[in-house]
């Protein structure tokens, strides 16, 4: 959609041309005015009449053009067949001999809570019993329900907290559910809709931080828009009767209650709370009452449960206990929880792995006869079973395959089965059922083959970005692809908060873009996580610009290779990637055809104050600090909104969000879109109502995001000479 400035006759008949294609004619070429930013502050109104009026004409542009492609449709029926296939993968959680499963389907669209005894999970088609039907309740309730989760009170599960959104939005309303009788609990606990967070007690006691109200004036939710105040909730009382129990900071992220089960199956509870998105806080609560007992670990430190009476910890930064060793960023260390208990001091901390330079510890699981550690090794993922006897540590690999995925996608203190998955860029998703004792493996499911594999080939290669450091990427092509320079490739990357990009199985890729021709490539960028706390800090608050730097250096290594040239080279990145997409955008405009700016944030001078965009200052800075100046004029150099120039041309972006999204707040993308459509440069964008930070709230939405997007990059890449 091309925006025409006006040229005479000749370019009031382009103009109309292009408009019956779906663009807008935008008259006369003038001397466009200074920039003001806070000219677009109405587009931050989420729900406001001038926004969503806004909204309405771009999504109905956009859908004109993208829609009335002839590829569209197939694109959107092979989406939504694979989204809801009842082929998928039902993973779940086990409890007291039931595995427990959410599953959606094109009969299901907003789904259905249900389980299955672990005797027949393993069969091809499982007696699947019913406990709640999100649809049914959806429609009795006349409410726009979206399932969210469900906690359930230990050791019998039987009774649950059910939490529930109205249109995907991460703020919840909690319901008591009876899994016996398969009802609400009439009466029984029902806290209104907020970004709530809570804990079993008993039976009878929750521990709920939430959105209390003003105290005395005071509010009760961080900057952030988190609770901080946790409070002990009995049965029946209201929420103002509720007693505190601990209580965080307004300047804090958030602040909730946790338990911890230790060796002999005791419960012990407390409170986490995260000063920043990176730093903690532990306590916990004494059985005698009294003050809480701070855990004494470094604020960045985080706890992952007990096992063999040792409180299992990994590290983000350099420590070195009073009187003890020192211990490194990323190690996996322990220390005897009993003893903490009886003393209240740190006892003896040992560590129990040190990852090497290329490893780094994903993440940890604890089953009742191992602990289980995910180990990425150079970017592939391994599984480690960790036992403790003689009070020493013995581990030993997980029969998994190799250069992929494995993970653990289910474990409990008190189960000896866990779930185990694996996969690749070529290898589905397949499900496995692991002995923590025995060592007994067994493969229970798998997903189908969405495409066929056999004529494609996964490679790894570096390149070497701007500081010499070298930066992995993954390349999933044809065999017989031929480096010319002519291959639509499409580049994903995220690179923010220690998130990890590690091979994956995408059936929507493999159909929608391998087999119409296209080069997949993922970047492993600085910011993520994939080789250990060093590599995401290398890239925080006035250092990003090496994160987007890397991601330039695999752009432009891929064109040196050729295996791609600037002309069918696309890019795609969502929340802290669609921020990323919005830079390489104003950054390097020559480098990228086409862009896919998924949930974005991009007006990085009130990142800050809108959804929950101050819990992220630790990654990004604050642009209000008059302290550090300097992180507002990096922010205001970076920010994708605030550098769109008028005299340079910009390949033709696609934008999208939610405006359910009460996380990356729309007015990111809304923003820039105007902003855009000011200048008379060239985009696309669309605004699902409904969904959340996911842009949907169903599969039926997510395959039409889905089919859009493929959409548009076929018309970028594929159609393009």
């Amino acid at each position: 959609m091309r925006r025409i400035l006006g040229l005479g006759t000749l370019g009031v008949a382009l103009a109309l041309l292009l408009a019956a294609c779906g663009a807008k004619e935008t008259g006369v070429a003038a001397k466009p005015a200074a920039f003001n930013p806070d000219s677009h502050l109405f587009l931050e109104e989420i729900e406001g009449k001038q926004a969503l009026d806004w909204v309405k004409g771009e999504n109905e542009r956009t859908l004109k053009v993208l829609e009335s492609e002839p590829r569209y449709q197939g694109y959107y029926d092979e989406a939504l067949k694979i989204a809801t296939s009842k082929e998928r993968i039902p993973y779940g959680s086990l409890r007291n001999g039931y595995v427990y499963n959410y599953w959606q389907d094109g009969e299901h669209v907003r789904g259905l809570w249900r389980r299955v005894r672990l005797t027949d999970y393993a069969k091809s088609d499982p007696p699947w019993e019913t406990i709640l039907d999100v649809d049914a309740l959806a429609k009795s309730e006349n409410a726009n329900w979206v399932y969210k989760g469900v906690s359930c009170l230990p050791p019998a599960y039987e009774r649950c907290i059910v939490e529930l959104s109205d249109g995907g939005k991460d703020a919840v309303r909690l319901r008591e559910f009876d899994v016996v009788t398969k009802s609400f609990v009439a009466g029984g606990f029902d806290i209104p809709e907020a970004k709530s967070d809570m804990t079993w007690k008993d039976i009878d006691t929750l521990l709920v931080s939430t959105d209390w109200g003003d105290e005395a004036g005071k509010p009760t939710l961080t900057t952030s828009g988190y609770p901080f105040v946790i409070k002990e909730l009995k049965r029946g009382q209201s929420l103002k009767d509720a007693t505190e129990v601990a209580r965080g900071k307004e300047s804090d992220v958030a602040a909730s209650a946790y338990s911890i089960e230790d060796a002999e199956g005791r419960r012990w509870f407390g409170a986490v709370e995260a000063l920043t998105f990176f730093t903690t806080a532990y306590s916990i609560f004494p059985d005698h009452g009294g003050p809480a007992i701070t855990v004494p670990l470094p604020p960045k430190a985080t706890i992952h449960g007990v096992f063999a009476d040792t409180l299992l910890v990994t590290l983000e930064q350099d420590w070195t206990p009073d009187g003890q060793d020192a211990f490194k960023t990323g190690d996996l260390i322990g220390f005897s929880w009993s003893q903490f208990l009886k003393d209240g001091k740190l006892p003896k901390v040992d560590l129990v792995l040190r990852p090497t330079a290329l490893q780094a510890v994903q993440d940890i699981s604890i089953a009742k006869d191992a602990v289980l550690v995910t180990l990425s090794n150079n970017v592939a993922l391994d599984v480690l079973s960790y036992t403790k006897a003689g009070g020493r540590w013995a581990s030993k690999k997980v029969p998994l395959p190799e250069k992929g995925s494995a993970s653990v996608t289910y474990a409990d203190e008190n189960e000896t089965t866990a779930f185990l998955g694996y996969e690749s860029y070529l290898e589905p998703d397949a499900l496995y059922q692991y002995d923590t004792a025995s060592g007994a493996m067994l493969k229970i499911k798998s997903l189908p083959a969405w495409f066929d594999a056999e004529p494609y080939v996964t490679e790894q290669f570096e390149s070497t970005s701007t500081d010499g450091t070298k930066i992995p990427y993954f390349v999933v092509r044809k065999k017989t692809t031929k480096l010319d320079g002519n291959n639509p490739t499409l580049l994903y990357a995220y690179g923010g908060f220690q998130v990890s990009q590690t091979p994956s199985y995408s059936g929507t890729v493999g159909k929608l873009w391998l087999e119409q021709g296209g080069v997949y490539v993922v970047a492993n960028i600085r910011g993520g996580g994939e080789f250990g706390p060093a590599w995401h800090e290398a890239g925080l608050k006035t250092h990003r610009q090496i994160v987007f730097d890397d991601f330039i250096s695999v752009a432009e290594d891929l064109i040196a290779r050729k295996i791609t040239s600037p002309s069918k080279l696309g890019a795609m990145g969502g929340s802290n990637g669609g921020l990323l997409m919005g830079v390489m955008f104003v950054q390097r405009p020559d480098l990228f055809k086409a862009i896919v700016c998924q949930v974005p944030l991009l007006d990085m001078l009130r990142f800050n104050k809108l959804g929950a965009g101050a819990s992220w200052m630790d990654e990004y800075g604050n642009p209000d600090d008059p302290a550090h100046p300097e992180e507002r004029a990096f922010l205001e150099k970076i920010s994708p909104y605030h550098n769109v120039k008028p005299d340079v041309d910009y390949p033709e972006i696609y934008i999208e969000t939610s405006t359910k999204d009460d996380r990356v707040h729309p007015a990111h993308a809304r923003k820039m879109a105007k902003r855009l459509e000011e200048l008379g440069k060239p985009f696309f964008y669309y605004e699902n109502t409904e969904g959340g930070h996911s842009a949907a709230a169903n599969q039926q939405e997510t395959a039409h995001r889905i089919a859009l997007e493929f959409t548009y990059l076929a018309r970028k890449l594929m159609d393009s000479k």
